[in-house]
């Protein structure tokens, strides 16, 4: 487990505040950690006992901020290693189990999986563009927002026709550059899913470090179209379509990066604008405040309505309020499909 917040470093009691490098993708040093004492953790319906953890010296994820929502850590192995846990996007909810009392889906895809360094992995099929199908091993990243990243894709296969540079997220160590495309499938088992949008790492700038030799990363944005089990006893992920299992895949149509914070991260500020884009073309800027959408007071919004509205229909136009040099502007954003 890794407790994100510093400020709890005070609360836990630590004698000797031992301190240990966190190696991980990005392109900054590594991270420092304090190593707590075993802890005792509570979740509704559930006690753990003599829990390792980490707790960082520093926030760089920032989680909370672009989430829009406090979060204090990150559960890890331990959790899953002794417990059968399902996911359901559908209702936001998670259940868990005893393995041996797990029940899994009717008609769920088994899905097996390898535990390597106290990490699940998988093997899925990807198409590329090219018609090129490779057997990719991937790290299963349910921490991780995109649908999956292929690491060192520029090296060995050079980027396909049709990207766009962007900020991938935020890694071990700081800010991971890259480049956003499309592969034409990627397979889990039974389940093709087409037109996936892909992630892929700069291995020319991005520190990447692995100690189990993997050929990328498959997140939430992928595994959220299903209800997913996870059974690491019995070396399994099993697959079940869930409501978003037809919807089609858009990237952000604005250009727009930003986050949330203030008392209950009722602000949205704009931290980077692609060059080229929708919100570059109407001179939106980084450290902009998004006041309104459409009249409606971000305040009143979660991140994932904003995500969604910026994701929604190229040619779209939008009316946002935004607070800039002291004073307020209304301007007309018109969604740009960038990829």
């Amino acid at each position: 487990m890794v407790i994100t917040q510093p400020s709890l470093v005070d609360s836990i009691s630590i004698s000797s505040k031992r301190l240990i490098k966190i190696p991980g993708l990005g392109v900054g040093e590594d991270e420092e950690a304090y190593i707590t004492p075993v802890l005792n953790i509570g979740i509704q319906g559930l006690d753990s006992y003599n829990v390792s953890a980490a707790i960082l010296k520093t926030d760089y994820f920032g989680l909370s901020n672009y989430a829009g929502m406090p979060i204090h850590g990150l559960l890890g192995y331990e959790f899953f290693n002794s417990l059968a846990v399902k996911l359901d996007f559908g209702d936001s909810t998670m259940v868990i189990c005893r393995p041996k009392d797990l029940h899994a889906y009717r008609n769920a895809n088994k899905i097996p999986i390898t535990i390597e360094d106290r990490k699940p992995y998988m093997l899925a099929d990807i198409v590329y563009p090219n018609g090129k199908k490779i057997n990719s091993k991937l790290v299963v990243d349910i921490g991780a927002g995109h649908p999956v990243s292929i690491e060192n894709m520029i090296k060995n296969n050079g980027l396909p026709q049709k990207f766009i540079a962007a900020n991938l997220g935020i890694g071990l160590n700081g800010p991971i550059d890259g480049f956003i495309s499309r592969v034409n499938e990627v397979d889990l088992g039974r389940y093709k899913i087409k037109n996936v949008l892909a992630s892929f790492p700069d291995d020319r700038s991005s520190k990447i470090v692995t100690s189990v030799s993997r050929d990328g990363n498959l997140g939430i944005g992928l595994l959220k179209k299903f209800d997913v089990i996870f059974d690491y006893t019995n070396n399994a992920m099993y697959l079940k379509p869930g409501f978003l299992y037809k919807e089609s895949y858009e990237h952000d149509m604005s250009g727009l990066e930003y986050y949330a914070t203030g008392t209950d991260y009722q602000h949205v500020i704009i931290s980077r604008v692609e060059p080229g884009s929708a919100g570059d073309l109407i001179g939106l800027e980084k450290g902009d405040e998004i006041v309104t959408i459409n009249f409606k007071a971000v305040s009143k919004m979660n991140l994932e309505e904003i995500d969604a509205l910026f994701k929604s229909k190229d040619e779209r136009s939008i009316l946002l309020e935004i607070f800039h040099d002291n004073k307020y502007d209304q301007v007309i954003i018109t969604l740009k499909r960038r990829i």
